[in-house]
């Protein structure tokens, strides 16, 4: 008898697993196939030395398949747009233009949140092991870092979604330190 609840118990977390990784799979389609998205955002970063959060607001505007802008309007302006592997960063009047093939340690932030609203798991499975939870109707996509190397800066980053919105974008850095995205829809109140 105990051989039989043994074996039921391991074709039921099979299909378990079967199931996530086919809800996976629809959500990636979905994202996949959004070709333009603009959200607003609430950043709060918890650093260690701090009593209180950084917080900063703004919008996030993605076109597929490589181009993903930050619009910081709050406390200060500031510019992040992203096309194909150039990162240029916008202070006031001042400008930096970054190649990321020489920035390797950002590549893992800029694709847990590129490759997801393109709906690329191959891009993902690249950097990350996936771990997916919930349904279609209420996601959570967790990506831990493959890599040793990137692991000691990145400890997990866990993306919130339902369908093909993302909700929210946790950034946990292996020394405790957090931040906290929040995203709204434009038509959201």
């Amino acid at each position: 008898m105990r051989g039989r609840a043994l074996v039921a118990l391991l074709v039921l977390a099979s299909l378990s697993a079967r199931a996530a990784n086919d809800d996976l799979d629809r959500v990636m389609h979905l994202l996949a196939d959004r070709h333009h998205g603009e959200v607003s955002f609430v950043e709060q970063q918890f650093l260690a030395m701090l009593k209180r959060p950084v917080e900063s607001s703004g919008e996030l505007i993605y076109d597929a398949p490589n181009r993903l802008e930050k619009r910081t309007l709050e406390p200060h302006l500031e510019s992040l747009l992203l096309v194909d592997d150039v990162l240029t960063v916008q202070r006031g009047r001042r400008s930096h233009v970054l190649d990321l093939k020489s920035y390797p340690q950002i590549v893992p932030f800029v694709e847990s949140i590129r490759a997801t609203l393109a709906g690329d798991r191959g891009a993902l499975e690249r950097v990350f092991r996936l771990e997916f939870s919930g349904d279609l109707a209420r996601w959570t996509l967790l990506l831990v870092p493959l890599e040793p190397q990137v692991a000691k800066s990145i400890a997990q980053v866990r993306i919130d979604g339902m369908r093909d919105d993302l909700i929210k974008i946790e950034i946990r850095s292996a020394d405790g330190d957090r931040s906290l995205m929040t995203l709204r829809t434009q038509a959201s109140p």
